[in-house]
């Protein structure tokens, strides 16, 4: 809830803030407040209620599919084929049942979101602090802020002392903001609006007072809490299903009315007439591929978890082996989200303080090297945790700390408590503190700009002594650290005069001996930079998206690999470009920088309107609504904030971007293993729709019953169907690109295989059928021939689903042992059905004798010859 100062707070004053909130530095009072809160309401997040369990389920009957096989189920019913209607029934239940489980297994995306309120605050009422409920807080309330506090509504700065503030959740910009209370222009991004305070950051540093802009949803973080509201997008595989589904329930329909009107004209009876179309209708239906598709979506589920990639979404999985762009987080994705000192200069030269494996400390055997780390060890504010090495406090004080501890086994706390202490403050840009020496004597030990310290400094230290200041070195080695990234601070030092008073304020630092300066980054962690690289050899580009500053961005994609041409895309840049021309310069740039949540979402939007399958990986709030709109969107499990976690469709438990490359090749693993799949389901069922609307225009009984079609379909097929959802890599995955997005479900080879093994699967089941009725053979024998000779024709076919280019004979039996079983089960199950009594009955069908059985099994070996002939001849051509 705010008011009309939109979103320009930042560039009005402090009185005219006051001004047009209608409010005063002393506060509003109790009375004014309860009105505004009436009228406003509470400082809280919108939360989407969750869609209600009837309408999920609901949902799961809108498929043209589904529709058609409740139609064959009500026409069954009505004849009274209850056994037909019952399997139908169980079809459209299980069905059913798994599309519920899967959307119900969704989260409410912002649910997270509530923890970012602030239980309670500080502010003024009628002239006095008051402790009270951030929910209470309204526009106008001036709100009192300090260290470690977390920011309880987006506020306009009236008041800082040394106020420095966390704000990665929102710009992923790892070093904490310097306010200020003065304006600043109007058109800067939320990183730069140092006269704001965003609802939800973090206090690292002083205190400050602030009068409230913004609330609940009108804050930053509402803003953000607004965009990951809604659905998550479709998948590539949800779209090409739906559009698969869409086109078969068409074909069906047509063909089923075909046989209806077919059957009608030449003579057929009502109930014969009305079979043969349910029959064909039920054939045609792939009603075992939501199954298939659960199942190998859920193998891939599990082979990502074993390297430590949480799936959300299911078809997610599938989507990773669809991607075409990965647009990256920096701060904590890319990166360590640690600050940390990298390298240090001295008129020794530079020196690199590689990060050790371990918490082990290696102190340093360079004694200027030892002398700088000590230096910024003594004159910090970080604070040790509690029973550890680790520190916490201002980041830059952190890292010199870590780094004198590890490099040069030095603590903040060596030698007792300081004499004096001046604080950093951004105006003066150094802090002092003055200590005193083993041999008892006054040391003082500056940090700061080294600009700044060079001014102060008369003496540089070398190994055999300090010699004059020469500015122009220090000054080239800053400026070359700086190209590299580096943030860079300067430590010198200086005795102080015996009678010095500790009592006094220290005074400006002068006459100093500077010591060399510290380089410090947020490092790429490791083995981004080859994670990177599998990604470009897998057609994947990977694109840098983060709110932190343009040359910190390019100096990170510079050493991870990022390629790159020209400046980075910035925030400010994208307001005047539309969106074709914002995908162009990003295909260039390759480094997007200083954008906001908003600019996020619109470059993840701008991509996929190319037609990109975007996947988008983060930590932050502010990367969450880049997360939701994206493909894929990648959190990381560790770092990450509850908002992206519960944003985002996989989450790495391990914060590794490496994990990504192994969740891209499961997911094309997984696409190929659905294609063979539908391969294995669709020729089957092209080769049943041709037998049966053969049969329709011939004088013979009914080729299959309702209920055999679907025995074919969900049971022994099923099995098949399943198992080869289990087919392992080939090896080849990452050497491949992406697969195109015009392309469907199968490629045109296999298209074409499908109508080559349909046909001859139609042809020699109607011929069994056909030969063994006009042999004089009963219509239960002549079906039960059929059917067990279609039984043996799809087990010799899911040997031919198993590649595409590849001989079957090339393939161990035993690599896929699930589908070894499972078509051996087949064969076995159809046994059973027709031997036992009570199945033989349900499903009409008689036993076989030993040599029937032989030669059900050499015509279904046919189907295989056939295939293995083609792929043969396939290969001897260049592809």
């Amino acid at each position: 809830m705010g008011t009309n100062g939109g979103d320009t707070w930042h560039a009005r004053d402090v009185a005219a803030t006051f001004q047009m909130l209608g409010s005063r530095p002393s506060g509003l009072t109790t009375v004014e407040a309860t009105e505004r809160l009436t009228r406003l309401g509470q400082n809280e997040l919108f939360v989407a209620p969750p869609t209600p369990a009837w309408r999920v389920l609901l949902r799961q009957f809108a498929s043209p599919l589904i529709l058609i096989l409740l139609g064959a189920g009500a026409i069954t019913a009505a004849m009274r084929k209850w056994a037909d209607t019952g399997a139908i029934l169980v079809v459209l239940v299980v069905n059913a049942a798994i599309g519920f489980w899967q959307e119900q297994r969704a989260s409410a995306e912002v649910r997270a979101l509530a923890v970012l309120s602030t239980p309670q605050c500080r502010l003024l009422r009628d002239g006095h602090v008051s402790v009270v409920s951030a929910t209470v807080v309204v526009p106008g309330d001036v709100v009192i802020i300090e260290s470690g506090d977390r920011v309880p509504a987006d506020l306009r700065l009236t008041e800082v002392r040394s106020l420095q503030l966390d704000e990665s959740m929102l710009t992923g910009e790892v070093y904490p903001v310097v306010k200020a209370t003065s304006p600043v222009p109007s058109d800067a991004g939320v990183g730069d609006r140092t006269s704001m305070a965003f609802s939800g950051t973090f206090v690292t540093t002083g205190r400050g007072t602030g009068i409230v802009v913004a609330t609940g949803d009108d804050t930053e973080v509402g803003r953000i809490n607004a965009l990951v509201q809604g659905a998550s997008p479709m998948t590539p595989l949800q779209r090409l299903m739906k559009r698969f589904e869409s086109r078969v329930g068409i074909a069906v329909a047509a063909v089923a009315a075909l046989v209806f009107a077919s059957g009608l004209i030449l003579g057929g009876s009502l109930e014969d007439v009305f079979l043969s179309a349910v029959a064909l209708a039920v054939a045609s239906i792939p009603e075992a591929l939501p199954v298939v598709l659960t199942i190998a979506l859920s193998v891939g589920v599990a082979r990502m978890a074993r390297h430590k990639a949480v799936i959300r979404r299911l078809p997610v999985v599938e989507a990773l082996g669809s991607t075409t762009v990965i647009g990256s987080d920096k701060t904590g994705t890319l990166t360590q989200n640690t600050l940390t000192v990298e390298e240090v200069w001295t008129t020794n030269g530079l020196t690199h303080l590689a990060p050790p494996a371990t918490e082990q400390r290696a102190a340093h055997d360079d004694p200027l090297v030892l002398e700088v780390l000590r230096t910024g060890a003594l004159t910090n504010e970080a604070r040790r945790r509690h029973g550890t090495d680790g520190f916490i406090g201002d980041s830059v004080d952190v890292a010199m700390a870590v780094a004198a501890l590890r490099h040069g086994d030095v603590a903040p706390e060596a030698g007792g408590p300081p004499l004096s202490h001046t604080s950093y403050e951004p105006q003066l840009g150094y802090s002092q503190t003055a200590r005193r020496s083993p041999d008892g004597s006054c040391v003082l030990y500056v940090k700061g700009a080294p600009d700044a310290l060079i001014a102060m400094s008369s003496r540089l230290r070398t190994c055999h002594g300090d010699i004059p200041l020469e500015p122009e070195a220090v000054h080239d080695a800053n400026v070359e650290m700086g190209r590299r990234g580096l943030r860079v601070i300067a430590t010198a030092t200086r005795p102080l005069p015996r009678g010095w008073d500790a009592r006094r304020p220290l005074p400006t630092p002068s006459d100093l001996t500077l010591l060399g300066l510290e380089g410090m980054d947020d490092p790429p962690r490791p083995g981004v930079a080859e994670a990177i690289a599998s990604c470009q050899d897998a057609g994947i580009a990977v694109k840098m998206i983060t709110g932190d500053h343009p040359a910190t961005a390019e100096a990170i994609a510079d050493r991870l690999g990022i390629p790159h041409r020209g400046p980075a895309v910035t925030g400010r840049e994208m307001r005047h470009l539309d969106d074709a021309l914002l995908a162009a310069r990003l295909r260039e740039a390759g480094v997007a920088a200083r954008v906001s949540p908003q600019d996020k979402l619109r470059i993840v939007t701008a991509l996929q309107d190319q037609g990109e399958v975007v996947a988008v990986t983060g930590d932050g709030v502010n990367d969450a609504p880049a997360l939701k709109a994206a493909s894929i969107g990648v959190a990381m499990g560790r770092s990450g904030t509850d908002v992206a976690r519960e944003s985002a469709d996989m989450v790495l438990t391990d914060d590794n971007f490496v994990t990504i490359v192994s969740a891209v090749l499961q997911g094309r693993v997984t696409f190929a293993a659905i294609r063979k799949a539908t391969f294995f389901l669709l020729s089957t069922a092209l080769g049943v729709i041709i037998a049966v609307l053969t049969n329709v225009f011939t004088e013979h009984p009914l080729l299959f019953l309702p209920i055999q079609v679907l025995w074919i379909n969900m049971v022994t097929n099923g099995l098949q169907d399943i198992a080869l959802s289990f087919e392992p890599a080939e090896g080849d995955e990452l050497t491949r690109p992406p697969r195109p997005q015009s392309q469907g479900l199968l490629s045109r080879t296999l298209w074409i295989r499908v109508a080559i093994t349909g046909a001859w699967i139609g042809m020699v089941v109607l011929l069994v059928y056909t030969w063994a009725i006009e042999s004089g053979y009963s219509e239960t024998h002549a079906r039960t021939l059929a059917l067990t000779v279609l039984v043996t024709l799809n087990f010799f076919q899911t040997g031919n689903a198993r590649a595409e280019h590849r001989s079957l004979f090339t393939l161990s039996p035993f690599s896929n042992p699930f589908l070894l079983a499972a078509a051996t089960g087949s064969l076995i199950l159809q046994w059973v059905a027709m031997t036992w009594s009570v199945s033989a009955d349900l499903l009409q069908l008689t036993p076989l004798s030993l040599v029937e059985w032989g030669a059900c099994f050499a015509l279904g070996a046919t189907v295989l010859a056939l295939v293995e002939g083609e792929k043969l001849l396939r290969n001897r051509k260049p592809r």
